[in-house]
């Protein structure tokens, strides 16, 4: 196979045709792949509107220049526009399907999946070539899918998905792996597409690029980053989490939780039949047998369905976990839903019998979040499971209580709580697909910073780090392998693969030859394009507005964000991007980073940058 990917396939299921298609070599460079590639089609191809459970949007599986070939999981990348924030959304799965996706994808970057069939199909890819075939699989759920094809890799949605759930995810390997956050599987469902199978291997890696694989596998071993993942992955970001002050509690009434211990690294050490990944540089996540199957619980899990939902039983909160993995269902959106679910049952505003601590009345409302009905024996209000499998937003819509479990954009929170660290705060408020904990990660480190840290240094980690994970996540690497070896951004690995040249766009003369500056002004037009995709769609400042959950002190004392400080902060924030005061690029800003011939008459701008130094009023 040629080392270039410069085609995609496009598949429209209302025509039921397939077709490969050039990719313009200029968006090769200036957006790389993933991320930034499904970006440029999405602003090309959507209409300012347009449903995203509708035949109109576009749902996207791209790979990155270097997918199969680089250390850690090979990842893909899930790109549409979001039924749950009506915004641009990208989320990333990895494992056997990204694997053989990127085998059997050939010399293309991805799918185009346009239109919607009207009956069940699934598209089947194979030597860089699709084809659409009847499905019989639609009612199964994620593991039984991935089960009528043990010899391909599988990503598929599940019941949530079918029916709509609006954080309904894409999953792969039998529900191991998601395309979590943002409907991605609501899309699909809506197309009646009920899985997408990769009949390839992974692709053969070269000799020259496995000498450099195993070069950065080694040295992430011995980063600190390995050596965390190695020894407790994600799971131990609960531990963490409480250790700092940060973890959101029983539906974000505390901060902290008793709990914690239980549910932690420890007890997924305790539990663990093995770790995936075992034959490899880099392992993976805890494998955990329970009554209903193998589950391999993330991060996410013991945080959003333990300490956020008050259950201090790790066996209980695992089988939550794969529940919602095998329903197809977004365990943080899932997780903060029940959550509101049992605050909005205690306040009156909604009937709702789920405590927190329950763990078979959280099952009972996941299983009929996901039927969008009650369950049989859970005597809950008939409207609460559709409104919730709506997102919260929508479920305050219909019944109220706005002031108790915060979302960004529609997007519920992850569990790290920004009333102890107010960069995370920025961070959630300014990410593209609404709250995230992956565009910037400040809370990683801001808990831990020295006390005198100032607004400046809050606001440059944040666009930092925004812009060099759009990078990365156009490139579509392992987030942890890519974030801990890549000072490059990924450079070397795109010289040795004749990526096109990347466009120094947005750095300054002197640096105008260096190819790390000019993918990290690569991040800043990636990161950029995706704003003008949500200004598009109506999105501006008030959309980047901090939750009133967090400007109110929590039960146990932790002091409210401060609304004006916050505000200020966004000013900075703004002022750095060279955006102006309702939160828009500017034709300048365009200027620089070469979207000008891009943006669209529809998409409206700010028509002067904040002036940074007013933005600093607060030193």
């Amino acid at each position: 196979m040629s080392r270039s990917r410069t085609r995609v396939l496009r598949v429209d299921l209302s025509a039921g045709e397939t077709a490969r298609e050039r990719v313009p070599e200029g968006w090769r460079r200036d957006y790389v792949g993933g991320k930034g590639l499904g970006a440029r089609y999405l602003y090309e191809e959507l209409s300012p509107g347009t449903d995203p459970t509708g035949p109109g949007n576009v749902l996207a599986l791209f790979v990155g220049p270097l997918a199969g070939y680089l250390p850690g999981e090979t990842r893909y990348a899930a790109v549409t526009k979001s039924p749950l924030t009506g915004g641009f959304l990208d989320s990333y799965a990895g494992g056997d399907f990204a694997d053989r996706l990127a085998g059997s994808l050939g010399d293309c970057l991805g799918l185009l999946v346009t239109g919607a069939a009207d009956r069940p199909v699934r598209i089947e890819v194979e030597g860089g070539r699709a084809r659409i075939e009847p499905s019989d699989a639609w009612g199964d759920d994620a593991a039984e899918t991935a089960a009528r094809f043990p010899d391909a890799g599988v990503a598929c949605v599940g019941p949530a998905g079918e029916r709509g759930a609006a954080y309904a995810t894409v999953a792969s390997d039998g529900g191991d792996h998601h395309a979590g956050r943002g409907g991605a599987g609501a899309v699909m469902g809506s197309k009646r597409l009920k899985a997408i199978v990769a009949r390839d291997p992974p692709p053969a890696v070269p000799d020259d690029l496995a000498a450099l694989r195993d070069r950065d596998a080694a040295a992430y071993g011995r980063d600190p980053t390995g050596e965390w993942q190695a020894a407790g992955e994600t799971v131990e970001t609960v531990d963490y989490a409480d250790e700092v002050g940060i973890l959101a509690a029983e539906g974000w009434t505390a901060t902290g939780f008793d709990g914690a211990d239980d549910i932690g690294v420890e007890a997924a050490l305790e539990r663990a039949t093995g770790r995936e990944g075992e034959d490899q540089t880099v392992s993976g996540g805890f494998r955990i047998d329970t009554p209903d199957g193998e589950v391999v619980p993330r991060g996410a899990a013991p945080i959003t369905l333990g300490a956020g939902l008050g259950i201090d039983d790790f066996d209980r909160v695992v089988e939550l976990c794969g529940l919602c993995d095998r329903l197809g269902l977004d365990v943080i959106g899932a997780g903060n839903a029940v959550a509101w679910a049992v605050r909005a049952g205690e306040a009156g505003v909604v009937d709702c019998p789920v405590s927190f601590g329950d763990a078979d009345g959280a099952e009972r409302l996941l299983e009929s979040i996901a039927a969008r009905e009650p369950s049989s024996g859970l005597a809950v209000d008939p409207d609460l499971p559709d409104a919730l499998a709506d997102g919260i937003d929508a479920a305050v819509d219909r019944f109220g209580g706005a002031a108790l479990v915060p979302t960004v954009k529609s997007m519920a929170l992850p569990g790290f709580d920004p009333r102890a660290a107010v960069g995370v705060a920025l961070a959630y408020a300014t990410s593209d697909r609404g709250a995230c904990h992956r565009r910037a990660r400040p809370q990683d480190t801001e808990p831990l910073a020295r006390p005198d840290r100032s607004p400046a240094d809050q606001v440059r980690d944040v666009v930092g780090e925004q812009n060099a994970r759009s990078v990365l996540w156009s490139l579509v690497v392992d987030d942890f392998v890519g974030e801990a070896v890549w000072a490059d951004l990924g450079a070397e690995w795109l010289a040795a693969v004749d990526h096109p040249a990347v466009d120094p766009a947005g750095r300054d003369d002197d640096a105008a030859d260096d190819p790390v500056d000019a993918l990290a002004g690569t991040g800043e037009r990636i990161w950029t394009l995706a704003r003008l995709f949500n200004a598009r769609e109506g999105f501006d400042r008030a959309d980047d507005a901090l939750p009133e959950p967090l400007r109110t002190p929590a039960a146990d004392g932790t002091p409210g964000v401060d609304a004006d400080a916050f505000d200020r902060l966004l000013d900075r924030y703004y002022a750095a991007r060279g955006w102006g005061e309702r939160g828009l690029p500017t034709p300048e800003t365009l200027d620089r980073l070469g979207l000008a011939g891009v943006a669209d008459d529809a998409t409206p701008l700010d028509e002067r940058p904040i002036d940074p130094a007013a933005a600093r009023s607060d030193d």
